[in-house]
């Protein structure tokens, strides 16, 4: 049966687009290699907060349209529970404002629109503003979903693979402090071997995307074990790239096999 990205030509099923192949029993369906992201019920997505309007902010999740963040669908500091009043219309950018960078839950998707726009919300204490950290954009098609998107990796550094496709390593926190309900930043100078082992992972990433390798923690760890002989500029050199992503892949295929 043919399905999204196919087309039939002379009784014979052809891709119309470059990607992955998935097949649902008899359907079958080509995902782009490069597109936008189509939000999903249940998704964690890294934004950035681009307009603050009337009780809700626009977001910035490298989809068709702008998602709305509603001021009634997100935690209030401390995680309190109660009605939002005028006041806290009026502190909205105390909160988030334009350029901040906010890690959402999309299941908290609470609805995707009819024109395909995503309403988010931050409800868990887990999710809020983003203190110190990298980003690095990617094509969403590359994130593989999982059960838990936040990952503290073993080399003290940690990740939020966005299902939207942006990635955020940031050092990994001392103590995990959830009682300010996600609006406390760390400003705090990030020592050089943190800032160095945010580099090395950042390049890993970019050397596994120009790989077109799926992005999750075993994959990233691997490319970051394989790397560790090279210098981290090297790292985006195309020879490096491609010595590093094929032990990364041969990793891959023992851990399967």
């Amino acid at each position: 049966m043919r399905g999204h990205g196919t087309y039939v030509d002379e009784e014979k099923l052809v891709a119309s687009v470059a990607g992955a192949v998935e097949r649902v029993n008899k359907l079958v369906c080509v995902t782009p290699l490069k597109t936008r992201y189509n939000g999903e019920v249940g998704d964690i997505v890294v934004g950035r907060i681009t307009e603050v309007q009337q009780k809700r902010w626009k977001v910035e999740t490298n989809s068709r349209l702008d998602s709305v963040l509603l001021l009634s669908s997100m935690n209030l500091p401390g995680g309190e529970l109660r009605r939002r009043s005028a006041e806290d219309e009026l502190a909205m950018r105390d909160y988030l404002q334009e350029g901040d960078l906010i890690s959402l839950v999309a299941v908290e998707v609470q609805s995707v629109f009819s024109d395909g726009a995503v309403s988010l919300h931050t409800r868990s204490l887990k999710y809020g503003k983003l203190g110190q950290g990298v980003l690095v954009q990617v094509s969403p098609s590359l994130v593989k979903r999982q059960k838990t998107h936040f990952h503290d990796l073993p080399c003290g550094a940690s990740v939020i693979l966005g299902n939207n496709g942006f990635i955020w390593i940031y050092p990994t926190p001392e103590q995990k402090d959830e009682e300010a309900g996600g609006f406390t930043t760390n400003l705090e100078p990030v020592p050089l071997s943190d800032r160095e082992v945010i580099s090395r992972l950042r390049n890993c990433v970019v050397a596994l995307v120009t790989q077109k390798l799926m992005l999750f923690d075993t994959s990233i760890l691997y490319c970051y074990e394989a790397s560790l002989p090279h210098q981290i500029k090297d790292i985006l050199k195309p020879e490096v790239m491609e010595e590093i992503v094929l032990e990364t892949r041969q990793k891959l295929l023992d851990l399967e096999g």
